[in-house]
Protein backbone atom coordinates (compact mmCIF):
# COMPACT_ATOMS: atom_id res chain seq x y z
CA UNK A 1 0.00 0.00 0.00
CA UNK A 2 1.08 3.55 -0.71
CA UNK A 3 0.53 6.45 1.62
CA UNK A 4 -1.26 9.69 0.69
CA UNK A 5 0.58 13.01 0.21
CA UNK A 6 1.38 14.92 3.39
CA UNK A 7 1.48 18.73 3.16
CA UNK A 8 2.75 18.87 -0.42
CA UNK A 9 5.02 15.83 -0.25
CA UNK A 10 4.35 12.53 -1.98
CA UNK A 11 5.28 9.71 0.32
CA UNK A 12 5.62 6.61 -1.75
CA UNK A 13 6.49 3.41 -0.07
CA UNK A 14 5.37 1.11 2.72
CA UNK A 15 3.29 2.21 5.66
CA UNK A 16 6.36 3.19 7.68
CA UNK A 17 6.84 6.35 5.58
CA UNK A 18 4.26 8.26 7.59
CA UNK A 19 6.44 7.86 10.67
CA UNK A 20 9.42 9.14 8.64
CA UNK A 21 7.38 12.15 7.52
CA UNK A 22 6.30 12.80 11.08
CA UNK A 23 9.91 12.58 12.19
CA UNK A 24 10.95 14.91 9.34
CA UNK A 25 8.28 17.47 10.20
CA UNK A 26 8.89 17.19 13.92
CA UNK A 27 5.47 15.89 14.90
CA UNK A 28 4.48 12.74 16.62
CA UNK A 29 1.99 11.28 14.25
CA UNK A 30 0.19 8.02 14.36
CA UNK A 31 -0.51 6.15 11.21
CA UNK A 32 -4.11 5.71 10.26
CA UNK A 33 -5.64 2.56 8.88
CA UNK A 34 -4.28 3.30 5.39
CA UNK A 35 -0.78 4.22 6.54
CA UNK A 36 -1.21 8.00 6.35
CA UNK A 37 -1.02 10.54 9.16
CA UNK A 38 -4.31 11.14 10.91
CA UNK A 39 -6.00 14.54 10.69
CA UNK A 40 -6.12 14.92 14.46
CA UNK A 41 -2.39 15.46 14.70
CA UNK A 42 -0.76 18.78 13.78
CA UNK A 43 2.39 18.77 11.71
CA UNK A 44 4.67 21.68 12.53
CA UNK A 45 6.29 22.51 9.21
CA UNK A 46 8.20 25.55 10.39
CA UNK A 47 10.30 25.30 13.48
CA UNK A 48 11.72 28.68 14.39
CA UNK A 49 15.19 27.69 15.55
CA UNK A 50 16.61 31.09 14.57
CA UNK A 51 14.23 33.19 16.68
CA UNK A 52 17.11 34.95 18.42
CA UNK A 53 18.65 36.02 15.10
CA UNK A 54 18.00 39.66 14.16
CA UNK A 55 17.16 41.05 10.74
CA UNK A 56 20.59 42.67 10.50
CA UNK A 57 22.27 39.35 11.19
CA UNK A 58 20.15 37.67 8.53
CA UNK A 59 21.02 40.37 5.98
CA UNK A 60 24.69 40.04 6.88
CA UNK A 61 24.39 36.31 6.28
CA UNK A 62 22.77 36.93 2.90
CA UNK A 63 25.61 39.19 1.81
CA UNK A 64 27.97 36.23 2.04
CA UNK A 65 26.09 34.66 -0.85
CA UNK A 66 27.05 37.50 -3.23
CA UNK A 67 30.52 37.98 -4.74
CA UNK A 68 32.66 40.87 -3.50
CA UNK A 69 32.29 42.81 -6.77
CA UNK A 70 28.49 42.69 -6.58
CA UNK A 71 28.51 43.68 -2.90
CA UNK A 72 30.83 46.62 -3.53
CA UNK A 73 28.69 47.76 -6.49
CA UNK A 74 25.52 47.60 -4.40
CA UNK A 75 27.23 49.40 -1.53
CA UNK A 76 28.61 52.19 -3.71
CA UNK A 77 25.26 52.60 -5.51
CA UNK A 78 23.40 52.87 -2.22
CA UNK A 79 26.02 55.25 -0.83
CA UNK A 80 25.84 57.45 -3.93
CA UNK A 81 22.03 57.46 -3.85
CA UNK A 82 22.01 58.43 -0.17
CA UNK A 83 24.54 61.25 -0.66
CA UNK A 84 22.73 62.52 -3.78
CA UNK A 85 19.39 62.54 -1.96
CA UNK A 86 20.85 64.46 0.99
CA UNK A 87 22.55 66.92 -1.36
CA UNK A 88 19.40 67.50 -3.43
CA UNK A 89 17.37 67.99 -0.28
CA UNK A 90 19.86 70.57 1.00
CA UNK A 91 19.98 72.44 -2.31
CA UNK A 92 16.20 72.32 -2.54
CA UNK A 93 15.84 73.88 0.89
CA UNK A 94 18.26 76.67 -0.03
CA UNK A 95 16.52 77.30 -3.37
CA UNK A 96 13.09 77.47 -1.75
CA UNK A 97 14.39 79.86 0.91
CA UNK A 98 15.92 82.16 -1.73
CA UNK A 99 12.78 82.18 -3.88
CA UNK A 100 10.38 82.76 -0.99
CA UNK A 101 12.47 85.45 0.69
CA UNK A 102 13.12 87.25 -2.62
CA UNK A 103 9.45 87.12 -3.55
CA UNK A 104 8.55 88.47 -0.14
CA UNK A 105 11.05 91.32 -0.35
CA UNK A 106 10.13 92.21 -3.94
CA UNK A 107 6.40 91.51 -4.06
CA UNK A 108 5.13 92.75 -0.71
CA UNK A 109 6.04 96.43 -1.28
CA UNK A 110 4.33 96.32 -4.68
CA UNK A 111 1.24 94.76 -3.12
CA UNK A 112 1.17 97.33 -0.32
CA UNK A 113 1.59 100.21 -2.79
CA UNK A 114 -1.21 98.97 -5.06
CA UNK A 115 -3.47 98.54 -2.03
CA UNK A 116 -2.63 102.09 -0.89
CA UNK A 117 -3.44 103.45 -4.36
CA UNK A 118 -6.78 101.63 -4.41
CA UNK A 119 -7.64 103.07 -1.00
CA UNK A 120 -6.77 106.58 -2.19
CA UNK A 121 -8.94 106.09 -5.30
CA UNK A 122 -11.85 104.95 -3.14
CA UNK A 123 -11.42 107.98 -0.87
CA UNK A 124 -11.42 110.31 -3.90
CA UNK A 125 -14.60 108.67 -5.25
CA UNK A 126 -16.28 109.01 -1.86
CA UNK A 127 -15.34 112.71 -1.71
CA UNK A 128 -16.72 113.27 -5.24
CA UNK A 129 -19.93 111.49 -4.33
CA UNK A 130 -20.34 113.63 -1.23
CA UNK A 131 -19.57 116.91 -3.02
CA UNK A 132 -21.12 116.44 -6.49
CA UNK A 133 -23.63 113.61 -6.19
CA UNK A 134 -23.65 109.92 -7.12
CA UNK A 135 -23.83 110.37 -10.94
CA UNK A 136 -20.65 112.45 -11.17
CA UNK A 137 -18.69 110.21 -8.83
CA UNK A 138 -19.48 107.13 -10.93
CA UNK A 139 -18.37 108.74 -14.20
CA UNK A 140 -14.79 108.75 -12.95
CA UNK A 141 -13.84 112.27 -14.09
CA UNK A 142 -14.54 115.67 -12.69
CA UNK A 143 -16.48 117.93 -15.02
CA UNK A 144 -17.14 121.63 -14.65
CA UNK A 145 -20.85 121.28 -15.10
CA UNK A 146 -20.67 121.68 -18.89
CA UNK A 147 -21.30 118.07 -19.79
CA UNK A 148 -24.50 119.05 -21.61
CA UNK A 149 -22.70 121.48 -24.00
CA UNK A 150 -21.80 119.79 -27.30
CA UNK A 151 -18.22 120.04 -28.43
CA UNK A 152 -17.13 120.98 -31.95
CA UNK A 153 -15.84 118.08 -34.04
CA UNK A 154 -12.13 117.86 -34.64
CA UNK A 155 -10.92 118.73 -38.16
CA UNK A 156 -9.99 115.69 -40.24
CA UNK A 157 -6.70 115.62 -42.03
CA UNK A 158 -6.54 113.69 -45.31
CA UNK A 159 -3.18 112.27 -46.35
CA UNK A 160 -1.96 113.22 -49.84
Amino acid sequence: MHSAPVEGFDLIGPQGDSEAAAKYFGASATAGPHGDISDDDHIDTYEDDDADETVVERLAGLTEMLPDAVRSTISSTFSFSWKATKSLFGWGRVAIWVVVSSATILALPVMFESERMQMEEQQIQQQRQILLGPNVAMSGHLSSGMSHVPMAPLPQVHPK
